[in-house]
């Protein structure tokens, strides 16, 4: 399963309450064509894992990609373009 800080997190939460207000939605990691991840927004689905932060489901992470971030942790960092997320392994 993939660690999520705290960080990552709180800031996961602010994408979801900024896009909407709804508690069945939360932030699914996907994998995109050209193999990087990505963050949509979705509704949980059977075999999820979710995240959750002071009571939201902040992320989702189909077992799929569960497979393939296993041992991994998501992150912030600051950069001069603002707060990314950042996946790292060991």
């Amino acid at each position: 399963m993939l660690t999520v800080t705290e960080s990552a997190k709180q800031r996961l939460k602010e994408l979801l309450l900024a896009s909407t207000n709804d508690p069945d939605f939360g932030v699914r990691l996907v994998l995109k064509a050209s193999g990087q991840t990505g963050l949509v927004l979705d509704r949980e689905e059977l075999g999820d894992d979710v995240v959750e932060h002071d009571g939201s489901k902040v992320l989702l992470v189909g077992p799929e990609v569960d497979q393939l971030v296993a041992g991994a942790t998501l992150d912030t960092e600051d950069t001069p373009e603002g707060t990314k997320f950042v996946i790292s392994k060991g």
